[in-house]
């Protein structure tokens, strides 16, 4: 692997040339695909997922822990305290990502920590939130919301957010500077903050790019919270099925998708040439390529709900209706990508902001063969979950032939994506 000042220049990196052989990953993904779709139509003819309703509660002893007011005040001031040392690091640290752990915290923590946190324990940044914390701290005068939220609004800052960071990390001339991060972080806390003031404290849950991220995520959590408020244990495609179809879903999983695969397409040679010759300008170029990349997974999918609209009749929200089930897509994206970097640079910036000299090299958690198989397993099965939860959603929908017609377009598209995430992963 690069070493840290090479992979945070770049924003996070991944690793390419893996030694598996295309043949048997395009042939293992297309059998789990059309014997998942095969199986689906001939077994699975009424809508199972309960979305919200579903769940076995926990004992209440466990449930009055988590909501303890104490746990929850103790929750939010780690996240202030976190958030303060990493600014703290960004105004006095040195300007060097091997010596400051920032960039780190940034990148790798924070980005990519939240994937496992919110998959484990549920939506975690809504109660880490250093915005939320600071927001609760203002004269109360401040805290009385001057408008209400327009419904219309959605998830769409919570996408743009989200384009934003990742235009950071992958386009931005200097990313892992501490003055560009200290820039960012000033404006993007002044920012939530003042409109937090006018909507109230509710902005940040569809305002906040990391929260909305987290709960996204969270949605696959097999810990959850019913419709009557319990918390429960729970099938994590239940959870999935309550997402709520709110204007900008969609936008913010293309935005994960299309970055995720920008990311892995980045370190093609022909591209960093592309880069380096452009008359643009790597930065131009670099956002041009971003765009396009998040612009054509949108476009796929919105061409593909198009088809289901055609195939099934009427349905007065087809992009909506079926994008949940590009949630556990961009999961298996963001775990082949990231997993290498995150569980070895995060040790390193743990232990760099505790001050120990000498951190020792990253070591890769598996061999070449085992990561590569980790990385198409996780493409792969998330493309299976996002065919059953289509499926699911479909029947729901439509009656049963129809149906399963109307799967056709999501199957060419979930084959589609698939043939792109693995390209990239074998590069």
């Amino acid at each position: 692997m690069a070493d840290p000042p090479t992979l945070l220049a770049h924003g996070i990196g991944s690793q390419h040339d893996l030694p598996i052989s295309p043949f048997y990953a395009f042939a293992g993904a297309f059998a789990a695909l059309f014997v998942s779709f095969l199986a689906l139509g001939l077994l699975w003819s009424t809508s199972r997922f309960r979305g919200a309703r579903s769940g076995l509660a926990l004992p209440s002893a466990l449930e009055r822990i988590a909501d303890a007011p104490a746990l929850r005040t103790a929750l939010r001031g780690l996240g202030l305290v976190v958030a303060l040392a990493v600014f703290l690091s960004l105004l006095l640290g040195p300007d060097d990502p091997a010596r400051n752990p920032a960039p780190g915290a940034v990148y790798v923590l924070l980005w990519i920590g939240l994937v496992p946190a919110s998959l484990l324990l549920g939506p975690v940044w809504r109660l880490l939130n250093p915005l939320r914390t600071l927001y609760r701290l203002l004269p109360r005068a401040l805290r009385r919301a001057r408008a209400p939220l327009p419904a219309r609004l959605g998830q769409w800052p919570a996408a743009a957010g989200l384009f934003g960071f990742t235009w950071l990390e992958l386009a931005a001339p200097d990313p892992a500077s501490t003055t560009t991060l200290l820039t960012v972080v000033a404006l993007y806390t002044a920012a939530h903050l003042a409109l937090a003031a006018r909507f109230g404290e509710r902005w940040f849950a569809d305002g906040d790019a990391f929260e909305a991220y987290s709960t996204l995520l969270a949605r696959l959590s097999p810990l959850g919270r019913r419709s009557d408020g319990r918390l429960v244990l729970r099938n994590p495609l239940h959870g999935l099925d309550a997402t709520p179809e709110r204007p900008g879903l969609v936008a913010t999983v293309c935005v994960l998708l299309g970055s995720t695969a920008y990311d892995g397409y980045s370190d093609d040679p022909s591209w960093i040439d592309t880069l380096q010759t452009s008359p643009l300008g790597r930065t131009p170029t670099a956002t041009l390529g971003l765009l396009t990349a998040v612009a054509l997974v949108a476009a796929l999918y919105c061409l593909c709900a198009a088809a289901v609209r055609l195939v099934c009749g009427p349905h007065p929200g087809p992009l909506t209706a079926f994008a949940h089930s590009l949630v556990p897509i961009a999961l298996g994206y963001l775990i082949a990508h990231y997993f290498s970097l995150f569980v070895t640079e995060g040790p390193r910036t743990v232990i760099m902001a505790l001050g120990t000299d000498n951190a020792p090299d990253p070591l890769p958690p598996l061999g070449p063969g085992g990561l590569a198989a980790l990385q198409v397993l996780a493409v792969v099965a998330g493309h299976v979950l996002g065919v059953i939860a289509a499926h699911d959603r479909s029947v729901r929908l439509f009656p049963t032939a129809r149906a399963v017609a109307g799967q056709l377009p999501l199957l060419a598209l979930m084959i589609t994506y698939t043939i792109g995430g693995i390209g990239l992963l074998l590069n």
